[in-house]
């Protein structure tokens, strides 16, 4: 807030000149601290109560310097002030402040780089599932309207400076949801030079875009319309299957997750083992749908016969209780 150092220069040439009328009136008149005090407080302020003592020749031209030198600076840090408090500046500055203490605390968070219809579906899919995240957005007034409270910052999401402040260092996921793809792009190479180990996913609207977002370093590109189309044609050949996921990713099904469980998540007595053994090692109720192997192919319903080796991952279906015990049995 640039206003807030404004006021701050001013405040302080205020202060000098209490403590210099404070200092004058006490070499001068040889006043004690508090009638000193008051003095330059009825002296600067020009209220005109009686003097706590006949000043002297010297005391009153110090008078007369001291009201020449801090009524203009005095009148202007009040009607600075007023309208700092009137203008809702204030309330701006206290609420910025609280956005970047909450910020420095975020740690394995999500950044959402533009809150339209892709942004705002981001942002309350991830607010059903408990994950942390952060929006970046041009428009504060915008995410107030449709999610108030959230946790936002207001500025240019291709300004390196603004995901720093972010927190992009920290972050472990990032969502390009900016309409136009090149400064989707943009985002994606400023993003993946400040941290190369996040997961970063990017917003296309063009075919063409998504080779050039993979290429400046995005995990994964979705198009939208494409999905959308692809999504509405299924619900006509397949829609018991579409309208099950759909139940698992909506609201209505926040409770029941499909989550991969890494290797080093599956408790140490049984790495190495077969998948049966794994899922039966302390039982939480979670099912297992899938693997993923080192080369990163999935393998659906695998056999009970499959060693879990380093570097797989066990896809699970149950709810987030379940899952979670089953990641906290990691003994």
């Amino acid at each position: 807030m640039k206003s807030v150092p404004h006021l701050l220069i001013w405040f302080s040439i205020i202060f000098i000149i209490i403590i210099g009328g404070i200092t004058g009136f006490m070499i001068i008149e040889s006043f004690r601290f508090l009638d000193a005090l008051y003095m330059t407080v009825i002296t600067i302020t020009t209220i005109g109560y009686m003097e706590v003592h006949p000043l002297t020749d010297s005391g009153r031209v110090f008078s007369i310097v001291l009201i020449i030198t801090s009524f203009s600076s005095f009148t202007y840090a009040l009607a600075r002030l007023t309208q700092f408090i009137a203008s809702g500046e204030m309330a701006d500055y206290f609420k910025n402040k609280k956005i970047m203490t909450a910020l420095e605390k975020l740690d394995g968070h999500v950044i959402i780089c533009g809150f339209g219809r892709n942004g705002l579906q981001a942002a309350k899919t991830l607010q059903g599932h408990k994950v942390d995240f952060v929006i970046i957005d041009q428009q504060a007034e915008r995410i107030e309207s449709y999610m108030p409270n959230m946790l936002c910052l207001v500025g240019d999401a291709t300004d390196d400076e603004v995901l720093k402040k972010a927190g992009i260092e920290r972050a472990s996921s990032l969502i390009c949801a900016l309409p136009t793809d090149a400064d989707n792009v943009f985002i994606v190479l400023s993003a993946r030079s400040l941290n190369s180990k996040m997961r970063i996913i990017s917003r296309a609207s063009a075919a063409t875009s998504i080779a050039k977002l993979k290429k400046a370093g995005a995990n994964n590109v979705i198009m939208p319309d494409k999905i959308g189309g692809m999504h509405m044609a299924t619900l006509v050949s397949k829609p018991d299957v579409i309208e099950f996921i759909d139940f698992l990713s909506g609201e209505a099904g926040e409770s029941i997750n499909i989550e991969s469980i890494s290797y080093e998540d599956i408790p140490v007595k049984v790495r190495d083992s077969t998948l049966k053994e794994i899922m039966e090692w302390k039982k939480t109720g979670v099912n297992c749908i899938g693997i993923k192997n080192i080369d990163g192919m999935f393998l659906i319903n695998p056999s009970n016969d499959t060693i879990i080796t380093s570097g797989m991952k066990i896809l699970v279906l149950g709810s987030k209780n379940q899952i979670g015990d089953m990641k906290e049995n990691n003994e």
